[in-house]
C-alpha cells in the first residue's frame, strides 16, 4: 500500500507541475504572440482576462497539489528536510517563491487588470497586464528550472 501512495503522490506532483509550468509556457510562447498579432488592445485585454481567469483556477489547484504532495513526500517518504539531498531544498525554495509570485499576481495586477477590463479602462488594464506578463515570465523561468532539477537533480 505504501508504494501505491508514493506513486500517487509522485504522479500528482508531476501533473501539478505540468499543468502550471506547461500552461505558462503555452500562454507565453504561443497565445501571447498570436493575440498581439491578431487582436486590437481592447479585444486582447478582454481575451487575457478570460484566459487568465480560467488558467488561474487551474494554477490554484496545481499549487495546492504541488505544496501538499511535495511536503508529504519530503516528510513521509524521505523523513524530513534533514534527510533529503540539496536539490530538494532548492526545488522547495523555488516552488515556494513561485507560489508567492503567483499570489502577488493574483491579488495585485491581475485583480487590477480584471477590474480595468470590466470598466473598459484600457490604459490601466494594459499597465496591469504588463505586470502580470513580467511576473508570469519570472515564474515560467523558475518553473522550468524546477522541472530541470526535478528531472535531473538527483544525478548531479
Amino acid at each position: 500500500m505504501a508504494i501505491e501512495l508514493k506513486a500517487l503522490m509522485s504522479a500528482l506532483h508531476a501533473l501539478g507541475a505540468v499543468v502550471w509550468v506547461g500552461g505558462m509556457f503555452v500562454i507565453y510562447t504561443a497565445l501571447r504572440p498570436a493575440a498581439a498579432e491578431n487582436l486590437d488592445r481592447g479585444h486582447r485585454l478582454t481575451l487575457w482576462a478570460g484566459v487568465l481567469r480560467r488558467f488561474f483556477a487551474w494554477v490554484w489547484a496545481a499549487m495546492i497539489v504541488l505544496v501538499a504532495t511535495g511536503f508529504e513526500m519530503i516528510f513521509v517518504d524521505f523523513g524530513g528536510f534533514g534527510m533529503v539531498d540539496p536539490d530538494m531544498h532548492v526545488m522547495t525554495t523555488i516552488g515556494l517563491v513561485m507560489a508567492v509570485i503567483f499570489l502577488v499576481i493574483f491579488f495585485g495586477p491581475y485583480r487590477a487588470m480584471r477590474q480595468a477590463v470590466h470598466a473598459h479602462a484600457w490604459d490601466t488594464a494594459a499597465h496591469a497586464h504588463a505586470w502580470v506578463r513580467r511576473l508570469v515570465a519570472a515564474n515560467l523561468v523558475l518553473g522550468l528550472i524546477n522541472v530541470a532539477i526535478g528531472a535531473g537533480g538527483r544525478f548531479l
